[in-house]
């Protein structure tokens, strides 16, 4: 099964608990539960509800965030994307195969809006 994951990045492409401000994303394209390709990406400025939209027009399947506000998870669900929450600050790409062996343990949303 083919996946497109995305992770908000800093500079040095480790997990930015700040989904909305984020300077980057790491998109992981995915098939079979292997990583087949990774890019970094620059996001549009931040406006409500826009990053959301932008990253499922890329393909994105799933997201792994720390903190996300609930009106972003929401639209991503409309647009059929698929939201992980909690994730741990760590290295994009050891977060993102975490997520596919299922070794990496999700605690709560750790945004407040």
């Amino acid at each position: 099964m083919n996946k497109k994951i995305a992770v908000p990045v800093d500079n040095h492409m480790i997990l930015d608990g700040h989904f909305g401000h984020c300077k980057f994303f790491a998109v992981f394209e995915i098939r079979e539960n292997t990583i087949l390709s990774e890019e970094k990406i620059v996001p549009p400025p931040h406006e409500p509800g826009l990053l959301p939209k932008w990253l499922a027009e890329k393909g994105v399947s799933d997201v792994l965030a720390g903190g996300m506000g609930n009106r972003a998870i929401q639209i991503f669900n409309h647009h059929k994307v698929n939201v992980f929450v909690g994730a741990p600050k760590m290295d994009a790409k050891q977060l993102a195969e975490g997520f596919l062996n299922d070794s990496i343990q999700f605690t709560a949303n750790y945004c407040d809006h």
